[in-house]
């Protein structure tokens, strides 16, 4: 049996009869979200250089010490580096499409974050709450003109941090956003 209710609509369901019957209503797992396709912002597809930089040298390190048992003489010390090696070589071959999803949103009273392909997720800052507002290059980072966004708040798990953007995109958010966050604070 087909459900004619659209995905997106989060409004219960329930066949005319499902009352008399003692049956919940049921609810779509699809989370709706305010935000119209263009108004999410991507991330600089040279965050992915940045990403891939950083998962080879944490990658080389790691194969190259996971050979240790090799060298100490155990017969099976090469099924490590191998499964090690692979599991980072897929890491970098899917590092594309990661970069890809990530994205942000500026809304009316908050900041809407996202990341994530197979585990996903979404934050939402509220202007008022952010306490700081940092911008931060790395090496590589700074070689391709791209710099991280990070906003703290008062809780300690609500720390998110925007990589890949272009420097000059990143200082115009971040002076937009405190801007915006002193007169939030300002209404408190």
């Amino acid at each position: 049996m087909t459900d004619s209710t659209p995905v997106s609509d989060p409004t219960p369901t329930s066949e005319p009869n499902d009352a008399e019957h003692g049956a919940e209503p049921t609810t779509d797992a699809r989370i709706d979200l305010p935000i119209e396709p263009g108004e999410w912002q991507r991330v600089s597809p040279k965050y992915i250089v940045v990403d891939v930089v950083g998962w080879l040298i944490f990658g080389g390190i790691m194969t190259v010490a996971s050979f240790t048992p090799l060298w100490i003489g155990w017969s099976f010390g090469w099924i490590l580096p191998v499964v090690l090696g692979t599991i980072f070589l897929l890491v970098i071959a899917f590092t594309p499409r990661r970069v890809r999803a990530i994205g942000y949103a500026l809304r009316d009273d908050d900041l809407l974050f996202r990341r994530g392909i197979l585990f996903q997720r979404f934050v939402a800052v509220p202007y008022g709450r952010m306490q700081l507002v940092d911008i931060s290059r790395g090496p590589v980072a700074r070689l391709l003109g791209l710099a991280e966004l990070k906003f703290v708040t008062a809780a300690a798990s609500s720390g998110v941090l925007i990589p890949g953007l272009p420097l000059e995109r990143a200082e115009a958010l971040r002076d937009h956003l405190v801007a915006v966050a002193e007169t939030r604070r300002a209404g408190l």
